[in-house]
């Protein structure tokens, strides 16, 4: 290999001080030195590379400059381009994504009688959940139970957990488990049948579920199929670009862009309901009507909440009634 003067210059200084090295002991950086560090060179802390969202349900919230850019930037779509006379597609409900989230969603609407067609910028799976290599956390053993689980977690999301949608995960995350097995997802199990669980970063109950280290591709190859054999018409390599309201304001078509298609030009969907799957920040209003699926994704954990932090049992509580209303299967 052939090195640079600069790096024959660094190599020659390594060498030079190796054997000082070899018997230094370096100090422990203080929480003050650690945070001077990363104030200095972490870009988290630069001030100058954020700003302030100014439309849409996040308005106030502090975020990166080019996510301010790309979510309060002017439209893709030249109105010019889209044809509403002419609808490619019609169905009840569409769910704007091919990934874990919007194939449960799919699932489960095509299962209580909707037409529901997917929209994936990919295939559908081409998502971070056939990524996840870990496991999935839920209370459904006797020595563990929803309110450790949530202590767990909201101490590790350093008490800015939302209560409410936390309180939906540890309540309904032994369910979506018993769902998701349903469906043939191959669990680790013991040799009595019942699940494995392990520690997790944190967790003071073995509550992770697994499929040895490929969950997620696990969960992705079922879903995969499922939706498939619910008849969900699923619309390959089509990201969404726009979101078309109707008269009240809510949406009801969407409009992709195809790649890697034979069509070229902007096609547009039309449905009473969209689900964006997996979507966590809108610059538009959102009018939308999104399913609500708590899942038993892996979470953070630390020790107790502070005591300016509602309770574990007490928001719990408050949301028993709302499962109790529940339909869903997870």
């Amino acid at each position: 290999m052939i090195y640079t003067e600069e790096m024959r210059a660094s190599q020659a200084r390594v060498e030079a001080t190796r054997n000082i090295r070899l018997s230094e002991e370096l100090p422990r950086f203080t929480a003050e030195e650690k945070g001077e560090l990363l104030r200095q060179y972490h870009p988290d802390y630069h001030e100058e590379g954020f700003t302030v969202l100014t439309v849409g349900p996040n308005k106030g919230d502090k975020v990166p400059k080019e996510l301010a850019a790309l979510l309060q930037g002017k439209s893709r779509m030249d109105t010019a381009d889209v044809d509403l006379d002419h609808i490619q597609f019609e169905t009840d409900v569409l769910v704007i994504g091919g990934g874990g989230a919007g194939a449960a969603a799919a699932i489960e609407a095509a299962r209580h009688g909707a037409k529901v067609l997917m929209a994936t910028k990919l295939r559908i799976g081409d998502a971070n959940t056939g990524m996840a290599e870990g496991g999935i956390q839920a209370a459904d053993k006797e020595s563990d139970s929803p309110e450790a689980h949530y202590l767990d977690a909201i101490g590790g999301g350093h008490y800015k957990n939302k209560p409410e949608l936390l309180a939906e995960l540890v309540l309904h995350g032994p369910e979506a488990i018993q769902w998701l097995s349903s469906l043939g997802v191959l669990f680790d199990k013991n040799s009595d049948g019942s699940m494995v669980t392990t520690h997790g970063g944190g967790t003071s109950r073995k509550r992770m579920h697994a499929c040895g280290d490929y969950t997620g591709a696990e969960i992705m190859r079922v879903l995969r199929d499922e939706v498939r054999n619910a008849g969900v018409d699923v619309v390959e390599y089509s990201p969404a670009v726009e979101l078309l309201l109707d008269g009240e304001g809510k949406a009801a078509s969407m409009t992709s862009i195809p790649g890697n298609t034979t069509s070229s030009g902007p096609r547009a969907s039309s449905s009473p309901q969209a689900v964006p799957a997996a979507s966590t920040t809108r610059a538009s209003q959102r009018p939308i009507t999104t399913a609500r699926r708590p899942t038993a994704w892996s979470w953070p954990t630390a020790p107790a909440c502070p005591s300016s932090m509602p309770t574990p049992s007490s928001t719990i509580r408050r949301a028993l009634p709302i499962r109790r209303r529940s339909t869903a299967p997870w």
